[in-house]
């Protein structure tokens, strides 16, 4: 990344990376299942966020396609992960 954007996308794209963990655990820490499902949809908020500032970042063309198909690729996999673990929760149900 150069310089001038160190701190600018670096910076969004760590703090909606760092969200995502963090929500699961102080949701680990909640009463209910529906209270915990709402730590979950916003960790999935965050992995949204993460996922277009990567896509951002690799439009303007600070990253490779190599690089972004590997960190989009992973993100989807959380994704994935926090969308079953929600339907598990909700019973089934959609989100």
């Amino acid at each position: 990344m150069p310089n001038e954007e160190r701190f600018a996308l670096t910076d969004q794209l760590r703090r909606s990376t760092c969200s995502i963990p963090l929500n699961i655990v102080e949701g680990c820490g909640k009463n209910t299942d529906k209270d915990f499902v709402r730590y979950l949809d916003n960790a999935l908020g965050s992995a949204h966020e993460a996922e277009y500032t990567c896509f951002l970042i690799y439009d303007i063309g600070f990253i490779s396609n190599e690089v972004y198909e590997k960190i989009s690729n992973a993100i989807n996999e959380v994704k994935a992960m926090l969308i079953g673990f929600i339907k598990f929760l909700r019973g089934g149900k959609d989100l």
